[in-house]
């Protein structure tokens, strides 16, 4: 069960390399490189160039979020710029604008803010596998002129 999961990185393989608890209290600029997931309270700003937080439902964050994943369930006050996608589940509200190539928001969820969605960096379409890179024909189309 372990073999698998060590092939993958720890952001794909659901792995929280950092927990910050109910009980924490961080003011000022906090920097990370993997996931970390949050439950406490966080003032200032959240930095992660490729790195995902995940806001737990009891977090409340009044900062500015620039990360590669976002995952709210907790209160956001600022806004959030994500490089990949930004997940925004029950029973989360958000105040603030959001960015991100994907977004996802559950019902349930209380937002008041923008959204704008953009394509992805062609550096990230490549990490991601959105890109097809090579393939002169789709499938489909392939499969149709060998009929």
């Amino acid at each position: 069960m372990l073999s698998k999961d060590k092939k993958r990185p720890a952001a794909e393989a659901g792995a929280i390399s950092t927990l910050l608890g109910r009980d924490v209290q961080i003011e000022g600029t906090l920097s990370f490189k993997e996931t970390i997931r949050v439950d406490g309270l966080i003032k200032g700003k959240l930095v992660s160039s490729q790195g995902t937080v995940i806001i737990g439902e009891n977090a409340v964050i009044e900062a500015d979020v620039q990360v590669g994943v976002a995952i709210i369930r907790g209160k956001v006050h600022g806004r959030v710029e994500a490089g990949q996608r930004i997940e925004i589940f029950a029973p989360a509200q958000v105040t603030g604008d959001i960015s991100a190539p994907t977004v996802t928001i559950d019902s349930g969820v209380v937002f008041n803010g923008n959204c704008q969605m953009h394509a992805l960096a062609k550096n990230q379409e490549t990490k991601t596998g959105t890109a097809v890179a090579g393939m002169k024909t789709p499938p489909t189309e392939k499969a149709a002129a060998n009929d």
